[in-house]
């Protein structure tokens, strides 16, 4: 299901054109506090996905591509233990188990192409990359999507069964489309 937001019409129109330029939203602006943490384990790991895809498209060496796998894989496998230890605030977001699960199958995508990688096998390598490109957009979206929706929500602020109006915050998703606007992207 396509996210409903409007500002989502950047990522789906291709206005980010690198995950070096998702890390960087990531990194730039004042957010919401609650999302610090999640905020900069994900520019980490947007930044390590442009290293192996830029690796690959420069047609690094095999052992060199390899090398930025091992260092993404460990800087995954970290981040899903990042969001296994969230707050009971993000677990009830229904948003953050698609999350989750897109963050698993990111990981499985990146598997199977190191693997592909080192059988040397150009086709399997080639499919096993595309497949791990679009997980990778996928898993970022989600992520975004899940930063949103909590912020918009406040989650953090109250109980899920609380009947007194949420405060809104700065929408990071209406962040996204003002620092995109300011690139001129």
């Amino acid at each position: 299901m396509p996210p409903t937001s409007s500002a989502f019409a950047g990522l789906r129109q291709g206005s980010l054109h690198s995950f070096a330029a998702v890390s960087q939203f990531l990194s730039e602006g004042a957010a919401h506090e609650d999302t610090r943490l999640l905020r900069e384990h994900l520019a980490t790991l947007s930044g390590q996905i442009e290293q192996a895809t830029q690796a690959r498209r420069s047609r690094h060496e095999p052992a060199a591509i390899e090398r930025q796998l091992a260092l993404l894989a460990r800087s995954a496998h970290q981040h899903q233990l990042l969001l296994t230890g969230m707050g009971s605030a993000w677990h009830a977001l229904y948003e953050f188990g698609a999350y989750q699960r897109a963050l698993r199958e990111l990981r499985g995508a990146l598997e199977r192409w190191r693997q592909a990688l080192a059988a040397r096998d150009a086709v399997a390598e080639t499919e096993r990359f595309g497949d791990f490109e679009r997980l990778a957009w996928r898993t970022l979206g989600e992520a975004l999507l899940v930063m949103d929706i909590y912020v918009h929500q406040g989650a953090g602020a109250l109980p899920a069964h609380s009947t007194a109006p949420q405060p809104r915050g700065k929408r990071l998703l209406a962040r996204l489309r003002r620092w995109l606007a300011g690139r001129g992207l």
